[in-house]
Formats: C-alpha cells, sequence, structure tokens
C-alpha cells in the first residue's frame, strides 16, 4: 500500500504541474473553451454530463466484475487474456522503464517502441503490438490495489469509454519519467490538452482505486472492532 500511495502522489505533483502549464498558456494565447451541447428528445444535453455517466455506469460494471472474480488478481488476469489481451511477463521491470512504461497495461503501440516491445518479450520484430499487460511477477503475490489501477484503463480501452489516444498517454509517461520545467514549457497547446485528457483518465482509475482502499479499509476496522468487542445484538 505504501508503494501506491507514493505513485498517486507522484501522478498528482506531475498532474498540478500541467494544470499549471495549461493555465499559463490559456490565458496567454486568450482562449476560451466551450462545451459542446446538443438536443436530444426536446432536451439539452452536455458532453460532459454525458461522459460522465458513461464513466459512472463504466465504474458499476467493473466492480460487480472485480466482485465475481473475488478481487483476485490471477482470476482477473484470465479474463483479461480471454478477451484478446497478451498477458506476458518479464524478469525485470526496468527493461519497461527504459522505453517510459511501467508494469500493468500497455496501450497498443508502434514504431521502434513497438519493435522494443516485441523482441522484449516474445522474441519477434514487429513495428506494431496490440494492447499488452505486462507484469515481472508471475508466480508471487500480486499488489491488489495496483493491478485494479491497471485493471480500470485496460476495461476502459477496450470498452471505448473514454476514447483516449494512446499517443497522449506515451506523452504523460514520457513526462513522469523525465519532466523538467523545460520540458514542460516546450509543450504546445495541443499537446497540453492531449495530457489533460491523459491526465483526467488516470485521475478516475486513481480514484475508483482510493474508494475501495476507503471501503475495504472501513470494513477491515469494523470486523477487528466486531472480533474485539462483539456484537449489542
Amino acid at each position: 500500500m505504501r508503494i501506491f500511495h507514493r505513485f498517486i502522489l507522484f501522478i498528482l505533483t506531475i498532474q498540478e504541474r500541467f494544470l499549471f502549464a495549461e493555465a499559463k498558456k490559456v490565458l496567454s494565447g486568450k482562449q476560451t473553451a466551450k462545451k459542446k451541447r446538443f438536443y436530444n428528445n426536446g432536451n439539452m444535453l452536455s458532453l460532459d454530463s454525458l461522459a460522465e455517466t458513461e464513466k459512472n455506469r463504466m465504474e458499476e460494471e467493473i466492480l460487480l466484475l472485480l466482485k465475481s472474480y473475488d478481487f483476485n488478481p490471477q482470476e482477473l488476469l484470465n479474463y483479461i487474456a480471454k478477451h484478446d489481451t497478451q498477458v506476458a511477463y518479464i524478469k525485470n521491470p526496468v527493461f519497461l522503464h527504459l522505453i517510459y512504461e511501467n508494469e500493468g497495461f500497455i496501450y497498443p503501440q508502434k514504431g521502434l517502441k513497438a519493435l522494443y516491445l516485441s523482441f522484449l518479450l516474445d522474441k519477434k520484430l514487429r513495428f506494431k503490438t496490440n494492447e499488452l499487460f505486462v507484469l515481472s511477477n508471475k508466480e508471487g503475490e500480486i499488489n491488489k490495489y495496483y493491478f485494479i489501477y491497471h485493471f480500470y484503463n485496460w476495461y476502459a480501452y477496450k470498452h471505448n469509454i473514454f476514447g483516449i489516444d494512446n499517443e497522449s498517454f506515451s506523452m504523460l509517461n514520457k513526462l513522469l519519467y523525465n519532466a523538467t520545467e523545460e520540458s514542460i514549457n516546450k509543450l504546445k497547446l495541443s499537446d497540453i490538452y492531449k495530457l489533460k485528457n491523459a491526465v483526467e483518465q488516470d485521475k478516475a482509475s486513481i480514484n475508483f482505486v482510493l474508494k475501495l482502499c476507503q471501503k475495504y479499509d472501513s470494513s477491515k476496522k469494523a470486523l477487528e472492532k466486531l472480533k474485539t468487542e462483539g456484537t449489542s445484538i
């Protein structure tokens, strides 16, 4: 859990930098953002509200799915593999860090990055890879909450919930590993909007896991209290 909390703090720190850079560039360019709206059955609907509704529905589906597999990462990995996603294992996650990736869900790749991944995982040379789920610990225990974070992103991708492109997440991952004030200041406005979308997706998955953590911890404390103090019934 301590590793996961450090991971969350790291993500939030980068998010703060992105938001500051975005505000600075948008204000200097005097850009104004307008929310898209349209009519449906005589009602004015916002795309933002529809996206939120879609996200909530997806999270309900994920929670039901997690419960049906008793939150067991190994069982969920079998589920992932059955849905046409390659589950692969590596001995050392450092090999992923070299291309600014982490263990877990990896979006489809093209070019040199795909070439590197295909050789690393399959000893083959391909310039295009499908989505992957890569872990370094085949036999040992997998951190449940870290796994759920990646499972959330995988599920969203497979169901095209957010429509986030791979370029956005590749850019985000690269800056997470090597963010400097200079690299952030060089970002174009279009890049910042892409990063904003990727950050929003990351925040959604982190918040989902945090809610699960809080619920689990509360249930665990209640159970411990019941065991030690008994029940009033």
